[in-house]
Formats: C-alpha cells, sequence, structure tokens
C-alpha cells in the first residue's frame, strides 16, 4: 500500500508498506521525498504513481512515480504544473488524468501518452460560486473529480456553487457537458463515489455533512435521499467509500466528534440507513478499505498515524485493532491491488 502525506512536520512524502490482509500487520518497504502528496493514485497494472504535491504556488503539480510493486520502490519520473492551487484530489482511467485544484477552483485535465508516463495539460475547467457561506465558499473551489462507470464522462464536485459538474469523454478530449445535479444550498459537495453495478452515486458533503444519494444516467444525477453524516455540525464532512461488495457505505468526519459514520445500503434501491458510528483519532481526512473488505484504514492527519481497524463484513461495523502505523501528516491511503 501507499501512503501520501503533508510534509510541513517532518514527513518525507510517499511512502509504501506491506499490508497483510489477513492479520492486519503493517511493514515498511520505501519512501520518495516530494512536497505534499496529499493524493495519489495508482495506474492500473501497479506500476506507475499519479500524485499531486498539494501547494498555492507554482510547485502545484502532478507528479508521475514509477513503482515496482514487488519491492515499494519509487522513482519520480516527472512533474508537470496543474496551473491551480492547492490540487487535492487525482484520477486516471489510463488515457485521461484528472486533478481537483482546490484553492485554484478549476479541474486539470491532462493526456497521457501510450505508456502513461508523460501527462500533458491540455486544459482547465473552472468552478463558480454561489453558496450562502461568504467564508468557505466565497471564491470556486473543486475538490474531487471522478469517471463515470459507463467510462463515457467525467464529474466534479463544485463546492462552492453546491453541485456536480458533468463532462463527456470523447476519445482524450474532455468537453463541458452541464450541471450533472446540485445540491442543497450550503452542503460544499466533497467527495463522490460510484456503486460498482454503476447505477448509484453516493456524495459526501463537508459543510453540511450529509451524505447525497442519486441514481446515475449519461453523465446526470438525480437525487434520491440525503442522510446525516456529521450529527454535530462540525462542518468537516470529509471521505466516503462503498464496502467491497457494496453492503455498507463508510464517510468521515472531522472538527468535533471525529469518526466514520456507518450506513446500510439496500443494493435494489441504492438509499441508505445509518446503523453505526466509529470514533477515530483527530482529523480522519481520508480512510480506504483493504480489496478483501477485512480492514478499514483512516488516515488521521493531526495525530500522525493511520488507525487500522477490522471490518465485520456481515454488519459493517469496526473494530479498532490497536495496530497504528505511525505516519508523519497522513493523509491518503491506497492499494496496489495489481501486482503484475
Amino acid at each position: 500500500m501507499l501512503v501520501g502525506t503533508y510534509t510541513d512536520g517532518g514527513s518525507k512524502g510517499i511512502y509504501s508498506y506491506y499490508f497483510n490482509q489477513k492479520t492486519g500487520e503493517a511493514e515498511a518497504l520505501n519512501s520518495l521525498a516530494l512536497k505534499n502528496p496529499s493524493y495519489l493514485t495508482i495506474s492500473h497494472d501497479g506500476r506507475l504513481i499519479y500524485a499531486i504535491s498539494e501547494t498555492n504556488d507554482e510547485q502545484a503539480s502532478l507528479n508521475t512515480i514509477r513503482l515496482n510493486p514487488k519491492t515499494g520502490d519509487m522513482q519520480l519520473l516527472n512533474s508537470t504544473a496543474v496551473m491551480g492551487g492547492d490540487p487535492c484530489y487525482v484520477t486516471t482511467n489510463e488515457k485521461t488524468v484528472l486533478t481537483a485544484n482546490y484553492s485554484g477552483g478549476s479541474m486539470s485535465v491532462f493526456s497521457l501518452n501510450h505508456h502513461g508516463t508523460k501527462p500533458e495539460l491540455v486544459t482547465r475547467f473552472l468552478g463558480t460560486t454561489g453558496g450562502p457561506d461568504l467564508t468557505r465558499q466565497d471564491i470556486p473551489h473543486v475538490h474531487c473529480a471522478c469517471f463515470t462507470p459507463d467510462g463515457r464522462y467525467a464529474l466534479a464536485t463544485d463546492f462552492s456553487a453546491d453541485r456536480i459538474l458533468s463532462y463527456q469523454l470523447i476519445g482524450q478530449k474532455v468537453v463541458a457537458n452541464g450541471v450533472a445535479a446540485s445540491v442543497s444550498a450550503d452542503s460544499g459537495p466533497r467527495h463522490l463515489v460510484f456503486s460498482k453495478n454503476g447505477r448509484y452515486a453516493y456524495l459526501m458533503s463537508e459543510l453540511s455533512g450529509k451524505v447525497t444519494v442519486f441514481s446515475y444516467k449519461e453523465g446526470r444525477l438525480e437525487r434520491l435521499q440525503e442522510i446525516v453524516s456529521d450529527s454535530v455540525g462540525a462542518r468537516g464532512g470529509a471521505d466516503i467509500h462503498l464496502s467491497p461488495d457494496g453492503r455498507f457505505l463508510y464517510s468521515s468526519n472531522r472538527l468535533k466528534a471525529e469518526g466514520i459514520a456507518i450506513f446500510a445500503v439496500d443494493t435494489q434501491t441504492g438509499l441508505l440507513s445509518h446503523i453505526g458510528y466509529q470514533p477515530t483519532a483527530a482529523h480522519p481526512r481520508q480512510f480506504n478499505i483493504t480489496p478483501n473488505g477485512q480492514y478499514l484504514l483512516c488516515c488521521c492527519r493531526d495525530n500522525d498515524k493511520i488507525q487500522v481497524f477490522r471490518r465485520d463484513i456481515q454488519t459493517g461495523l469496526l473494530t479498532d485493532t490497536h495496530k497504528d502505523i505511525p505516519v508523519g501528516k497522513a493523509v491518503c491511503v491506497q492499494f496496489v491491488t495489481n501486482q503484475k
């Protein structure tokens, strides 16, 4: 597995580990010095890492890194400016890379060469404002971008306008396609995930602390449900993930009563019911679930560690294993599932 960090507190950059999915034990492998790699994604074959450098200056970049998935060795190949401040999210469909640039209020689009090793910035799309929070929605912010399961569209969260933007994919071109959906005012849409069957999407909103359930079709979203994740109004909603079997959904909350809300998913309708809450250490910015579904690893930035929780696959509930992984300002964990 790979861990991204903020490097203003002693961390080097990206760290690689071997994680045993049967025992929940982690073994440190290697590290790569890089400025603020706060989010990263891995190519399908497990041999390339695309990591952003989250800064609000000319160093804000997309970094391409060669990975040896057996040893965890990493080699920086190149860095390309994203032309937008504070990139905080990156994703790829193996032909195109998208970065969400929070302070820049934009989504940057990169085309990839045949080997995936040379991203080229081809265009940027700007977010807007319109939300009622005059402190946190006063300028455009884009917090995440993702490809739709049908492979025909990309969606981006337009945080300050309380909406999700749609883009059509035409070859390696990305073309604006209007608004996929609007959400309740003062939501601050942050992270978005899809069900495995591609029929439903789930949005975590930072300001409202609510999860919104949508049906999905042809680049558009239709709202089905809105349910509370952050019950104390902390305005720090963060990450969201489905279990591998699609039966449970998890969302993290920061700033007050920090922890992970747990929901059961009706796989026929996509709707959620709240079934539990797991307290965590400070500032659970991002988390992830192991490919076998048996563990949930939570990056607790302000306690400089990753907490390892065992998942009950039948009930969806979490148990702290107390096998914490010490990492300075850990903010992103991703698993290398294809190790060719």
